[in-house]
């Protein structure tokens, strides 16, 4: 009996030094861009089975104030809202409201060749449509406060880029016709569609469509990085990026919803694959997207990843199917980019696992 015990104590004792190694060592590499205690931080998760078995926050939520960063710290997510966006318009064909091979002409008339274009190109970054993002006019409206219309018809008539179909290139115009859609279609605003389909479904309650003037508690204040200091994030009107950029999430509403993606909470396991599929360009040629996620691998091991950049903030997850392992960073400075940091530890947590 003695000696099954000091076996088991022995046994313990390796685990918690493995742990607390294999600890060290991701807080090395978050440390390679998040070291300084003082200057704006982020927060970092790992989940393993759909529970978080690593949760840390470094540096500052709030400069001015001195406050230190939590991991329930709330963070604009940036282009991660492209997966919420992806995931209603599937919704809405789950209930026979559209369908992602319907031309955008169904729903705005007047768009320029909206015939040839489909929700499928916009859904693949496929569409050729102007960014916005890249027109030098953005300027004149990035502080308006613009309605979904007003957005489309900002760039509808820009020259295309190339053909539908022709190529992929990243495309944030594609995703804010995305949240016109789910207007037009659901006859809700957007960010009531997401609350009310998304958000309050899965318990999601420290998420929300930004806002700079709402009082939202435990908010991580966004920061620039100059050659002398830092400065509060250059403001703009969350209207303009819209169902391409404007969620505000945290690392355990955002595990929610990867868990809930797993679970097939809010789509029929068919519908959902959709997302995860690598679809085709008209000549056939594969791209490492699906809807809404960058699917790619690491080491060999399929991944399906997105990150996200909006002023005063950056934002990463990996997730790996086969291990049901998530990895998150959430940064409240666009000065300090977490998307090697978690494709290194989600790297390192497969190398740990296959060992």
């Amino acid at each position: 009996m003695l000696k099954l015990l000091s076996l088991l104590i022995i046994f313990l004792i390796s685990n918690l030094s493995f742990s607390q190694n294999l600890e060290n060592k991701i807080d090395s590499i978050i440390h390679t861009e998040f070291s300084n205690p003082y200057e704006p931080g982020g927060a970092f998760l790992i989940s393993k089975s759909g529970k978080s078995i690593y949760k840390k926050a470094f540096g500052l939520a709030n400069l001015e104030l001195d406050v230190k960063m939590t991991s329930e710290n709330v963070f604009q997510i940036g282009s991660m809202t492209k997966q919420f966006t992806a995931v209603a318009i599937l919704m809405l064909e789950e209930q026979g409201q559209l369908t992602v091979n319907d031309p955008i002409s169904t729903f705005i008339p007047d768009y320029p060749n909206g015939n040839n274009i489909t929700i499928y190109h916009l859904l693949t970054h496929t569409s050729g449509i102007k960014d916005f993002t890249q027109m030098k006019t953005i300027s004149k409206v990035a502080q308006k406060e613009m309605t979904p219309k007003d957005m489309v018809d900002f760039f509808k008539e820009e020259p295309v880029d190339f053909s539908p179909g022709e190529k992929f290139e990243y495309n944030n115009s594609g995703y804010v016709v995305l949240g016109y859609l789910i207007e037009l279609t659901s006859g809700e605003k957007y960010e009531d569609f997401i609350q009310k389909n998304i958000f309050d479904k899965i318990g999601m309650e420290n998420s929300y469509f930004a806002s700079d003037r709402r009082v939202i508690k435990n908010r991580a204040y966004g920061y620039h990085q100059k050659s002398y200091e830092f400065v509060n994030k250059t403001a703009i009107s969350f209207s303009v990026p819209f169902s391409s950029g404007s969620l505000m999430s945290t690392l355990s509403d955002m595990l929610k919803w990867q868990n809930a993606l797993n679970q097939n909470v809010l789509l029929q396991p068919e519908n959902l694959a959709k997302a995860f599929t690598m679809h085709s360009l008209n000549n056939g040629e594969i791209i490492e997207y699906g809807y809404g996620w960058h699917l790619k691998n690491e080491d060999g091991i399929p991944t399906r990843e997105h990150g996200g950049s909006i002023f005063g903030f950056k934002s990463m997850g990996v997730y790996v199917p086969n291990m049901d392992m998530y990895v998150l960073g959430l940064s409240n400075c666009d000065c300090h980019s977490p998307t090697q940091i978690v494709r290194d530890i989600a790297r390192l947590m497969v190398k740990t696992t296959l060992e």
